[in-house]
């Protein structure tokens, strides 16, 4: 096991800090503050290589390996969670699902212009009844000769407001209805179409402030045939390869944002007095402060093995979702920490860790739900019974409607 970074990870990891910390952190977090997407952020982001890190350089990406992707999404959590998550959607739950899926003229039309940020991309799965049960979506998307008419409601769709290209997941009642997913394709939506509808999400969302998430209605939208990404009947199988993605962004953006705590919880204790001495001297203190370093080094190890996994072309959901689960409720309990630590101040919105916190909340439920995470671990441990019916498509266990999400990625962020 060798557990040191290659050059050119550390040059990724690098440029990703540099970004973050310079460039992103002023913008990004007064826009949390104005509830607004840094939409100008983007431009910026392609020209770094960060928006389409995985897709090979003749589609105009970075051809990196997963790690260093996921070393972006640690960098860009460490700052902010609603860019991270805009990054997570377009580059992982879009751009990487059309490499995927995608014909060679899907790819040329789409991904180069994903890849510099001339177009942002949503990933439209998530419906007001169709959460982390995805294979119930009621979306429907009727043959009328040589086109899909493209109708009903989707929600917490991270980027949809500034989208140029929907990823719609959609139920053919032509097809046959047993098993229910087998009747779902997958579309490439243009957002200019006629009868597509945006508009914002209801209420105030706990954290992620900085993220566009819109509601989606779809009036007889119509789309060519050829827009169908994968083939009919196969689009909860490109679902649930997305979610794969999406969940390696999420679980690499709670070590980024965790570390965050860590860190301003140990500036914090350095310097704060209390009872004639710093309060970091004081046992309770100590021992806080180091099971939230412990728990982070976990979820740091549990992350790249999960995009090691990837690189090395082995199964791995398993491996993601067991980085999601156990990474995000770890940067949950430091950033409770980081609040009780700094006492009165860490309920202010004039410290970071308030923010870190309400994001880290917004993080055991996109892409999947901590419990359905534990489901995904528990069937791929358990295999299917003897007399069970086959799985869906997938191949395995894990690739059972248990894998889905809720809230906006499919945003999910």
């Amino acid at each position: 096991m060798n557990f040191a970074l290659s050059p050119e990870q550390t040059m990724w990891r690098d440029r990703a800090r540099a970004f973050a910390r310079s460039e992103a952190a002023p913008i990004a977090i007064a826009a949390e503050a104005e509830g607004r997407f840094a939409i100008e952020l983007v431009a910026r982001m392609g020209e770094l290589g960060l928006l389409a890190g995985p897709v090979p350089r003749d589609l105009g990406g970075s051809a990196l390996d997963y790690v260093s992707f996921a070393l972006i999404y640690e960098e860009l959590g460490y700052v902010d969670s609603s860019l991270r998550g805009f990054l997570a959607v377009h580059g992982g739950l879009v751009t990487a699902c059309l490499r995927d899926h995608g014909t060679p003229e899907q790819q040329r039309s789409w991904i180069p212009r994903l890849a510099t940020g001339e177009v942002i991309g949503c990933y439209a799965l998530t419906e007001p009844e169709a959460g982390s049960d995805a294979a119930a979506l009621r979306t429907t998307a009727r043959r009328e000769g040589g086109d899909y008419l493209i109708s009903g409601t989707k929600i917490w769709i991270t980027n949809g407001g500034v989208a140029d290209l929907a990823l719609v997941f959609a139920r053919d009642p032509a097809l046959p209805t047993e098993p229910k997913h087998r009747q779902i394709c997958a579309f490439l939506v243009p957002t200019n179409v006629q009868g597509l509808i945006r508009e914002p999400m209801p209420g105030r969302e706990l954290g992620h402030r900085g993220a566009d998430h819109v509601v989606l209605r779809f009036d007889d939208v119509r789309v060519p045939a050829s827009a169908m990404l994968g083939e009919a009947g196969r689009g909860f199988r490109v679902a649930m390869g997305a979610l794969d993605h999406g969940r390696l962004g999420v679980a690499a953006g709670a070590v980024g944002t965790g570390r965050a705590c860590v860190d301003l919880a140990v500036d914090f204790a350095r310097e704060r007095q209390a009872f004639g001495q710093r309060i970091g001297d004081f046992g309770q203190i100590q021992a806080a402060l180091a099971d939230m370093s412990a728990d982070m080094d976990a979820a740091t190890l549990l992350t790249r093995h999960a995009a090691w996994t990837k690189d090395q072309g082995l199964p791995s959901t398993r491996a993601t979702s067991t980085a999601k689960l156990f990474a995000t409720e770890a940067a949950l309990r430091a950033a409770d920490q980081a609040v009780l630590l700094h006492g009165g101040r860490g309920y202010s919105s004039a410290y970071a860790v308030e923010r870190h916190w309400r994001d880290l909340k917004g993080l055991q439920i996109y892409e999947g739900t901590s419990h359905i995470q534990r489901l995904v671990i528990a069937r791929d441990l358990l295999g299917p019974q003897h007399d069970a019916p086959a799985a869906p498509p997938g191949g395995s266990p894990s690739s059972s409607a248990a894998q889905t999400t809720s809230p906006s990625r499919a945003e999910s962020a």
